[in-house]
């Protein structure tokens, strides 16, 4: 019986992990180049406050980006360790991965124009309203001068390096330091899916957010929140859910909130930026997304009737296919080796800090 626990959990953690992997390490390599060619003045300039206009590029530019709630942590981190406020930072890893041109395309084709101009609508304004509520609750946490900030000569001396290595600088500090420090808290986050979908079936998950009688559209906030929901990938299923009887707004809700968030991205933001954001974050997405799908049901519930045209369904998954990387099996497993590997680097470095403390006389003998 535990042995069987034990290996479903696996199987689900490295099931989700694949899932997001390959955007991780896209991500490491991203953040790595970020850090490395924008300089912490220019986050400074267009991230760095609480007025409205960092959060609106913060908002914008996260839209455009095909990212899942996974592979977003690592650039959400590499904008606030550089100088960005909080608030654009948590606007930014909302929008990210709750809407992209792909996932806008393809609600269009599956969802019908009503519930997908809402989804366009709340991709937008729940960042916003994220990102409003961080710059004002953020307290401590609201800004993190940190080592990315350089002085005047040493970035005028990097900026002289040949473009190859600083190139490589920016991969070996986006998979030794960042890479590193994120995925020691993603697989963990994944471990604790992993047994959450291993002792709660998809099926009973799926029976239950198709029977809008049953589950309340705040509790399927709170059950997007805690899964790993991938919005392209989703919307078929909230498709699904839609045409068989449930609610919109329930069914909007979901994705809204499984979206921009899970487990793994909780841990993350809680470890490595601070318990408040973490809260300020989680808290305003299901609150956003239980209002976001209330006021849908107001508007467009009454009489809403599912989207069953086969020629435009079609149509739109064709064109949004344009915006979908396929990724071989092959490429998934090996992106899943790395972030292991990284995670296991994560937990060598933690014993030998464990045993330095413990045993300062023999700090020196550990290698």
């Amino acid at each position: 019986m535990v042995l069987d626990l034990i290996r479903q959990t696996l199987m689900q953690a490295l099931d989700l992990l694949n899932g997001a992997a390959v955007w991780l390490v896209a991500s490491f390599v991203l953040a790595g180049a970020i850090h490395e060619f924008v300089s912490p003045a220019k986050f400074q300039r267009l991230l760095g406050s609480t007025k409205l206009s960092a959060l609106l590029r913060a908002t914008v530019s996260g839209m455009l980006l095909p990212l899942c709630s996974c592979g977003v942590v690592p650039l959400g981190l590499s904008l606030y360790y550089s100088g960005a406020y909080l608030g654009p930072t948590l606007a930014f890893m909302a929008a990210t991965p709750i809407i992209n041109p792909a996932a806008f395309i393809l609600a269009y084709g599956l969802l019908g124009p009503k519930l997908a101009t809402a989804y366009l609508a709340c991709g937008f304004l729940l960042p916003m309203l994220i990102g409003w509520i961080a710059n004002r609750a953020g307290g401590a946490e609201l800004h993190r001068p940190g080592p990315a900030f350089q002085g005047v000569a040493a970035a005028e001396a990097a900026d002289r390096q040949p473009l190859s290595r600083r190139l490589a600088s920016g991969i070996v500090w986006g998979f030794t330091d960042l890479g590193v420090m994120v995925s020691r808290y993603v697989v963990l986050g994944m471990l604790i899916a992993g047994l959450i979908f291993a002792v709660v079936p998809a099926s009973i998950v799926q029976g239950y957010l198709g029977d809008p009688g049953v589950i309340s559209i705040f509790g399927a906030a709170v059950l997007g929140a805690m899964m790993y929901v991938c919005a392209v990938g989703h919307i078929p299923f909230v498709a699904a859910l839609v045409a068989a009887g449930a609610a919109p707004g329930l069914a909007l809700t979901f994705l809204l909130s499984g979206a921009a968030t899970n487990l793994p991205e909780l841990i993350s933001i809680n470890r490595l930026i601070g318990k408040r954001a973490m809260v300020i974050y989680s808290a305003s997405l299901v609150l956003a997304s239980f209002v976001a799908g209330y006021a849908v049901n107001l508007l467009i519930g009454p009489g809403f009737v599912p989207v069953l045209d086969a020629s435009r369904t079609g149509a739109a998954i064709g064109v949004a296919n344009w915006f979908i990387l396929e990724v071989p099996p092959a490429v998934a497993y090996a992106c899943t080796a790395i972030v292991v590997a990284l995670w296991a680097v994560a937990a060598y470095r933690s014993l030998v800090k464990r045993l330095a403390m413990r045993f300062p006389e023999r700090a020196g003998e550990v290698v």
